[in-house]
């Protein structure tokens, strides 16, 4: 009973945050550089609610494993959703710092999130399983977690070069996501306890969307 009611309120307070800061930067920011930041956070908060929806849902009823085709369904679409996230973070580095061309960086952030959303779809996954194969969950992260390399070294390269204070920490909040991220993709099957990582690398989104509520800030004043 305490983990469902710890993992609800903060699931509720993470969506309501994403949502409301994303609702607010795309209907009412002034610049299409804001309105990008706000459909990344309001594909955040969307994407993550099909996913930690099921998850309160089953804490409160039978169990995640009774509940096991929904919270599947849930992180398959939350897998599409945060390609699809980093997609968009591409397009708002290059937009905040002025970068044109690079049409073989855009290309390759395009066909590293094609793949993914490929490896995604195979059958192999299983996401209607409770226990879903290893294999297939390392080989559908390779190209997530090359994106997301990508993200941190393109924004610290910029962030070097132009000493810019409102991204100057997204190199490192991603990074963090990451970092906590991957060890529950590798280990939570085993040691179920490292899945309490998803609640630390959650903290490094909402980071995430601070940084894009400083940039509306910004551009409204």
């Amino acid at each position: 009973m305490a983990q469902a009611i710890g993992e609800t309120i903060f699931d509720l307070l993470y969506l309501s945050f994403a949502l409301f800061s994303g609702l607010t930067m795309l209907i009412r920011g002034s610049t299409p550089l804001v309105k990008k930041a706000g459909a990344m956070a309001a594909l955040l908060g969307a994407g993550d609610a099909f996913h930690l929806v099921p998850r309160a849902y089953a804490l409160w009823t039978a169990g995640l494993e009774a509940n096991a085709a929904a919270l599947g369904v849930g992180k398959f679409i939350t897998s599409i959703t945060m390609t699809l996230f980093y997609l968009i973070l591409y397009y708002i580095w290059r937009d905040y710092f002025r970068v044109k061309d690079r049409r073989g960086l855009t290309g390759l952030m395009w066909g590293l999130a094609l793949a993914r959303i490929l490896l995604c779809l195979l059958p192999q996954n299983r996401w209607l399983s409770y226990r879903q194969p290893l294999l297939y969950g390392v080989l559908r992260n390779i190209p997530f977690a090359i994106m997301g390399l990508i993200i941190i070294l393109l924004f610290a390269q910029e962030v070097r070069r132009t000493g810019d204070r409102v991204f100057r920490s997204m190199s490192l909040a991603v990074a963090l996501s990451f970092g906590f991220y991957l060890p529950v993709v590798l280990f939570s099957s085993t040691v179920p306890a490292v899945g309490m990582l998803m609640i630390p690398k959650t903290l490094a989104y909402v980071w995430v969307v601070v940084m894009c509520w400083s940039l509306y800030r910004q551009a409204e004043n």
